[in-house]
């Protein structure tokens, strides 16, 4: 049977496309990128700055997830878990999700050339590592990494748009995105184990297991709060931000301790919610320091 999708007036077109790139999970990469911000300027950049640096942020992750939706639309149709997302069911079409594929990623290079010439430069192989994630799955079971590492270029650009160089605390607190990320989609990837096997997809739980790949992820987290710590040290923050950083120890706690491998329930709160406040919390500890 065939499902025919209303025509949809402005508003609810705008609402799906907002959905095809969950445009709330952008409160995962957004903090960081302005923690580093915040931190290269020893508190606000100027208003071009802060305003390009935002463009760039919302547009990077606008056409990575545009094209992680076209590339993985076929599985998704197939995974009773996705099968229900905007592509598959046609609420968005293709042609939709490649428009604003390009037009996002438009953006983003513009951003870039407007904030300083290393930030462009450094624009196309910045897309090359966003889109190339969308297949990572279909041959490494490391694939968790390489997002963490896409969402640690966000930190470590607003960083050169603000300095246009690169010393030792940005790539600290990239590092322990990488950590941040790499576990708490390890958490996620636990849900998609069974598909995962009949499609021949690889993930670090379908490689070592649900136990082994649960304690990876903790231990991931664990080190992200090294991280945390030590960019704190090394930027001069003081116990304001440390503070933030033991909520998020405990939000870290909270996260691993309703997710387990006879109990998967409570998943997609582990992944959003305690990882969302996390982010924000490093945030406004590191407002809280700069700026009172």
């Amino acid at each position: 049977m065939t499902v025919r999708i209303e025509p949809a007036g402005a508003g609810e077109q705008l609402r799906r496309i907002l959905s095809l790139v969950r445009f709330e999970h952008t409160l995962f990469a957004l903090p960081f990128i302005l923690v580093a911000m915040l931190v290269a300027a020893g508190g606000l950049p100027s208003a071009w700055q802060c305003a390009w640096i935002l463009v760039a942020a919302v547009a990077a992750r606008t056409t990575a997830m545009a094209f992680n939706r076209i590339a993985d639309r076929a599985l998704d149709a197939r995974n009773p878990r996705t099968r229900d997302r905007e592509l598959p069911t046609g609420r968005v079409s293709l042609r939709a999700a490649l428009l604003l594929t390009v037009v996002s990623a438009l953006a983003f290079v513009l951003a870039a050339g407007m904030l300083n010439r290393i930030c462009l430069y450094l624009s196309l192989p910045a897309l090359a590592a966003l889109w190339g994630y969308s297949y990572s799955k279909r041959f490494t079971s490391w694939s968790h990494a390489w997002l963490g590492f896409c969402l640690s270029m966000g930190p470590v650009g607003a960083w050169l748009a603000v300095q246009a160089q690169l010393p030792l605390p940005p790539l600290v607190l990239a590092a322990g995105v990488v950590c941040w990320v790499a576990g708490f989609d390890i958490i996620y990837a636990t849900l998609d184990l069974d598909f995962d096997r009949r499609e021949g997809l690889h993930s670090a739980v379908r490689s070592l297991g649900l136990s082994r790949a649960l304690l990876l992820a903790a231990a991931l987290h664990g080190v992200f709060l090294i991280f945390l710590t030590a960019f704190g040290m090394l930027a001069g923050l003081t116990w304001r931000y440390f503070l933030g950083v033991v909520g998020v120890g405990a939000l870290m706690v909270y996260e691993h301790s309703i997710v387990n491998e006879t109990d998967l329930s409570r998943v997609n709160e582990a992944f959003f919610r305690a990882n969302a406040v996390a982010s924000v919390l490093v945030l406004l500890a590191t407002c809280y320091d700069l700026l009172s």
